[in-house]
């Protein structure tokens, strides 16, 4: 029998989750939204059949429910992901996976209670390109990497004024927390070391300058509250010696908007990398995937070819989730990991206040 998932969210993001699950061959058979003319117009959008305003709404009407996708702004992850998992169902959960590290630790070991599949939408580890370079270190072509350097740079992306993504006690912080993306891919290709001290700090820089405001996002909210960063810049170490640098940012001013991740294997480097012509539109994206050897005494830069996907994984992200549920595929993420990158953010914003390393246990 097909999976049954229900959404729960009915911004953009569940346009990339439906046809995601439905591609795994599973069902979409409900959309819950607190607005309830939002979940009308995306059951109508999507051709799902049921709306609900509440969670609970949904878990006593239909018990044959395998799993939910949360799609909501980042302060609801937590409460959502706990009644869903204590309803006994599976959950993909959008990032960041909660406001910190002790909220995700609560999710992880309830989802291990539960015996429940627990996953995060970190879809850049869904992308053609990362799946390309995961075959070189299956192959033990790059060897352990020692450092990385990930970074999301945008020089007009912020999503909006006075909203939640710009309200901290919302968002839990600007792009640091919002772009984290790179940083998990990073760590992925790293094999997700015990970080050990994060030394960082955050700029403000304008943050509440409307000439940097993003393409997308939301509108913007008159008389609301902005006080989150504009960009952050950290150095982590870990308990293995490896090493990672990150700089994430909505406002900075930068050639153009570039995503990527940088990495300096024992055997080989690598970069994946996506540079817009237009910031946030991933239709404007060009891609590039690399890795850097010596062959035959010889400097050797090869030119890995993929196939375009201009959803950034999105979709695959997805379609991954529905497919571990039916046993078919392993899981593109662990709960574990998901504190571990919480743990390396929480200690970036409190070494930003402090000015001094964090040491993280």
């Amino acid at each position: 029998m097909p999976k049954k998932i229900a959404i729960i969210g009915a911004g953009w993001m569940a346009a990339y989750h439906v046809a995601g699950f439905r591609s795994a061959g599973a069902e979409v058979v409900a959309i819950v939204d607190k607005v309830p003319a939002a979940a009308k117009a995306a059951s109508q959008k999507y051709g799902v059949d049921k709306t609900f305003s509440e969670p609970k709404e949904l878990y006593a009407a239909i018990k044959d429910l395998d799993a939910v996708s949360i799609i909501t702004p980042n302060v609801f992850h937590h409460p959502l992901v706990m009644e869903a998992l204590a309803a006994g169902k599976n959950v993909f959960c959008e990032k960041p996976p909660a406001l910190n590290a002790a909220d995700v630790k609560e999710m992880v070991d309830a989802a291990k209670k539960a015996g429940k599949t627990l996953m995060f939408n970190f879809n850049n580890r869904a992308r053609p390109e990362s799946y390309a370079m995961r075959e070189y270190f299956k192959s033990g072509a790059v060897g352990r990497v020692n450092s990385a350097q990930a970074a999301w740079i945008r020089r007009n992306g912020i999503p909006g004024f006075g909203g939640w993504f710009t309200t901290k006690k919302l968002s839990g912080g600007g792009p640091l927390i919002d772009l984290l993306h790179m940083v998990d891919l990073a760590l992925h290709f790293m094999g997700y070391p015990e970080p050990a001290f994060v030394l960082g700090n955050t700029f403000s820089d304008n943050i509440d300058n409307k000439e940097f405001k993003g393409p997308w996002g939301i509108p913007d909210v008159q008389g609301g509250t902005t006080d989150v960063e504009a960009a952050a810049h950290a150095l982590v170490t870990f308990k293995t010696g490896q090493v990672l640098t990150l700089r994430n940012s909505w406002a900075e001013l930068n050639e153009r908007e570039v995503v990527s991740v940088v990495f300096q294997g024992q055997k080989a480097g690598g970069k994946i990398q996506r540079l817009f012509r237009v910031d946030g539109i991933d239709a404007t994206s060009i891609d590039t995937c690399e890795i850097y050897s010596q062959e035959n005494g010889f400097p050797v830069n090869k030119t890995i070819i993929t196939e375009p996907d201009e959803t950034m994984g999105r979709t695959r992200s997805a379609k991954n989730f529905a497919l571990v549920l039916d046993d078919k595929e392993a899981p593109l993420n662990e709960p574990g990991e998901a504190y571990k990158l919480m743990k390396i953010i929480d200690g970036v914003y409190a070494s930003a206040k402090t000015g001094r390393p964090v040491e993280l246990s």
